[in-house]
């Protein structure tokens, strides 16, 4: 589900009252981890953050004209997603994501190549979710999407 908010408070003041929270504390644990250099913005109407093109001006292979995606939240319909370009590109960052979480939640992993799903909020690992955030520089992140990801 996109929104056509055009800012990350916008977005969230749009949500149903169930969801808020959830979103506001993952926000919050991101914007609290994320190395220098990350920017919030909306990024496929949901919530981004991203390598501005101030510091990747070649931005992202799909839409150069569009800053390089890292990680986003959102609401969907049936869960709350966080996408991780990360876990998706780099083994060891899964590998780590997966047996963290298994040691730190009792309920089983939803995930699909970089979107983690959570069905119910208080199963979040919050904590857990801004040790991710806080795993990868806008430099590494760059370097394993050249290696992984971009067309010559």
């Amino acid at each position: 589900m996109q929104s056509k908010a055009a800012t990350p408070e916008e977005y969230i003041d749009g949500l149903p009252e169930d969801r808020k929270a959830a979103i506001n504390e993952l926000r919050k644990v991101i914007l609290k981890n994320l190395p220098k250099g990350f920017k919030e913005e909306m990024s496929y109407g949901m919530l981004g953050y991203v390598v501005p093109l101030s510091l990747y001006p070649e931005g992202y292979h799909c839409n150069p004209k569009l800053p390089l995606p890292f990680m986003n939240i959102a609401s969907q319909k049936n869960f709350v997603a966080i996408y991780h370009m990360g876990i998706y590109a780099d083994k060891k960052l899964l590998a780590w994501y997966t047996k963290e979480y298994a040691k730190q939640s009792k309920a089983k992993l939803d995930m699909g190549k970089s979107c983690l799903r959570f069905k119910k909020f208080d199963q979040i690992p919050f904590k857990l979710i801004g040790e991710l955030a806080g795993k990868m520089t806008p430099k590494e992140w760059i370097t394993i999407y050249e290696k992984n990801f971009k067309r010559s």
